[in-house]
């Protein structure tokens, strides 16, 4: 659970979406564009078990989802 508070901290930085966050097909999407997320943080979120999805402007996780 302390790497998806971590992570979650992490895109707060960058947003605070009325809906941050879904689960869909066991991966979790988090509402916040990429390209807004430093590159420092877009390689802590991946070892959090969180990476880029260009073609919708999210983060997902396998990790994480609702499996």
């Amino acid at each position: 659970m302390d790497d998806l508070i971590e992570a979650l901290l992490i895109f707060r930085k960058y947003g605070n979406p009325e809906w941050p966050t879904h689960c869909e097909h066991d991966v979790m999407h988090v509402s916040i564009d990429p390209h807004d997320v430093s590159e420092e943080d877009i390689d802590r979120l991946d070892e959090l078990g969180f990476f880029e999805d260009d073609e919708f402007d999210c983060f997902k996780s396998y990790k994480f989802g609702s499996a």
